[in-house]
């Protein structure tokens, strides 16, 4: 195996890359004042946004669930990634030759991690897919996709490509390009048979590779094309170490910057129903794969999305117009209460998916089914009071129990009272009666719609309004975002100048590492920090005050930095005062003379000194 990657190569990577264009393949961010960005967390579940990136510092933190570090920390921690396969992943984003330190300037890995190998058996399975795509004995996938209203063009735009016959031919050629046997069944590329041997997944078929939000390939969708093919219709990847179809969305590396960017998402049920809306003009949506759509999927969406309740968004689900495709639909309806955004449903008249509906009527069609959309609770409404035989008392008693719940379950509590009134107009019934029966039910269920909820404190932090622990903090986040500023200055405030139990942490740490004089800053000295910590706590916070805007208009300077610490020693120095006070109101000046004379020369000192701090810490500002 080749040695590590030398110190410099990965210094320059982390130079090279900007954090904000890694983490936006997989958040929306939004301006967040001096310089920051802010977005829903990728790593756990919030309403609110609390992930902090600084792009100037390259580095990011969540104060929900205190995730932090910069460009390689983000791969490693979201795509589970080594940290070699890390740098080597964002190595290749910024065209840099890496050199390995036993190996000279051009190494060949022997083993790669497990995931950048399974990703890279996918990639040149799917290069191998494609080729065949053009050969006589795929005739039938070029029929099948010609059509549906997909030329060539629209082929090689999603990389569609055909599994031939036969038992092991792409296994062969995976196996030739220097892949294991394990590895490719692990992929789920392979399969062993009854004999033992190893044999191809996909036979016959026509193929779409799966990808993530990176682009990374991670999984295959096939679909039958002969009549004699015993198989399901679709067949798709199983799970695997990085293909988890629960958290899958096709097209949605094509999508992300529209959904980000239009502030609106519409889920299809199709691989060609995704094709179809990118070519009519709706380059938003995304499609399940295998399986319904579900709370991981909300969670990926609510991220590009942006889905808060500053910003919120548009989710439209496009369904068949038959009682699987309205099953569906009221699925649909339990996890809007998971999205702030608002949640609609697009249900073409002639009970056409958009791949149909393209086809038969154009473009425009298609466009204009997303148009049409109307309101999930509306249609959730229609629905159930369909079931009902509206024209008799018993009918309209059964409707008002059915819907009435619905209603409640509103997340936005304005609207529940123009939802009951829309109701009573729907059943003939008087207003006050759906009112209370609206009323009932959210008392029944709570009144509150489920949400997504932060995940809890990791830490106790320290008191946000009081000032000694602000002073504190500000020193700390001087160090790490301004080393050379703070200089041997911050260095003669040893840990005893602090009082909170993560800052001392943090401080220890600092001085381990040599203080900050000796540091140069970005990147590399925080995690140096980081690493030093002594726990989990303390680290992040770490990544917590390396993002933190600096308390101070325009750019730092020294002036601003002796303020501060200055501060930070006047502290330190009055809690001495308050010492040696307390000491000698115990003292009998009479009997402990001398220790009494050299306590009241000390304070006399402390106090000069506190009166000089004072003038320096007040610094105009």
């Amino acid at each position: 195996m080749a040695g590590r990657i030398q110190d410099e190569d990965v210094a320059l990577v982390r130079e090279r890359t900007s954090i904000a264009d890694v983490v936006s393949e997989y958040v929306t961010l939004k301006p967040a004042g001096s310089g920051n960005l802010k977005g829903l967390c990728p790593f756990h579940d919030e309403k609110t946004p609390s992930f902090n990136v600084a792009p100037a510092k390259g580095v990011y933190f969540c104060y929900g669930c205190g995730a932090g570090g910069d460009s390689l920390t983000f791969v490693m921690t979201h795509d589970h990634l080594s940290f070699v396969e890390a740098v080597e992943r964002l190595a290749g984003r910024a065209g840099i030759q890496l050199r390995y330190v036993e190996a000279g300037p051009t190494p060949v890995r022997a083993q790669h991690g497990q995931r950048q190998r399974l990703v890279g058996a996918h990639a040149t399975a799917v290069e191998f897919y494609i080729d065949q795509l053009g050969t006589p004995a795929a005739r039938a996938a070029r029929e099948f996709l010609a059509q549906r209203g997909f030329d060539k063009s629209a082929a090689e735009a999603y990389d569609c490509g055909f599994a031939p016959d036969g038992w092991d031919a792409m296994t062969k050629h995976l196996r030739q390009k220097g892949f294991t046997p394990q590895e490719l069944v692990t992929a789920g590329l392979s399969k062993e048979a009854r004999s033992g041997s190893l044999i191809d997944r996909f036979r016959r078929r026509l193929l779409w590779p799966i990808r993530e939000l990176s682009g990374d390939i991670i999984g295959i969708g096939a679909r039958k094309l002969f009549d004699d093919d015993d198989g399901p219709k679709y067949l798709n990847t199983p799970e695997t170490p990085i293909y988890k179809k629960s958290h899958v969305l096709y097209g949605v590396d094509q999508a992300k910057r529209e959904i980000a960017k239009q502030g609106r998402a519409v889920i299809v049920e199709g691989y060609t129903d995704v094709m179809a809306c990118h070519l009519a003009g709706v380059p938003t949506a995304v499609a399940t794969c295998g399986t319904a759509f579900g709370a991981d999927h909300i969670s990926v969406l609510r991220r590009l999305l942006m889905d808060t309740d500053a910003y919120g968004g548009e989710i439209i689900f496009t369904f068949d117009g038959d009682a699987a495709g309205q099953k569906a639909a009221l699925r649909a309806f339990d996890d809007d209460q998971r999205f702030v955004a608002q949640t609609y449903i697009a249900v073409s008249p002639d009970n056409m998916d958009p791949c149909e509906l393209r086809l038969a009527k154009g473009d425009v069609a298609v466009r204009d089914l997303v148009a049409r959309r109307e309101p999930l609770i509306a249609f959730a409404l229609r629905s159930h009071l369909s079931r009902y035989d509206l024209d008799t008392a018993e009918g309209r008693v059964g409707a008002l129990r059915a819907t009435a719940p619905l209603v409640a379950k509103i997340k936005d509590r304005a609207l529940r009272p123009e939802y009951a009134r829309k109701l009573a107009g729907d059943l003939g019934m008087e207003v006050e009666a759906v009112i209370r029966a609206v009323a009932s039910a959210a008392s029944r269920s709570g009144g509150l719609a489920p949400s997504m909820t932060l995940a809890p404190a990791q830490r106790a932090a320290p008191d946000a309004n009081d000032p000694r622990s602000l002073v504190e903090r500000e020193a700390l986040k001087l160090a790490l975002q301004e080393p050379v500023l703070a200089g041997p200055m911050f260095d003669s405030l040893d840990a005893t100048a602090y009082l909170h139990p993560d800052h001392v942490t943090v401080r220890q740490a600092v001085a381990e590492l040599g203080g900050v004089a000796a540091a140069a800053g970005g990147v590399g000295w925080i995690e140096a920090v980081r690493d030093a910590c002594a726990d989990l706590t303390a680290k992040a916070l770490v990544g917590e005050l390396a993002v933190e805007p600096l308390r101070v208009d325009g750019e730092t300077d020294p002036r601003y930095v002796a303020v501060q610490l200055s501060r930070l020693q006047l502290y330190a120095v009055s809690r001495r005062i308050a010492d040696v006070k307390s000491k000698l109101q115990r003292i009998n000046p009479v009997t402990n003379q001398d220790e009494h004379l050299q306590l009241f020369g000390e304070l006399v000192s402390l106090e000069q000194q506190a009166r000089a701090l004072r003038e320096q810490a007040s610094g105009g500002l």
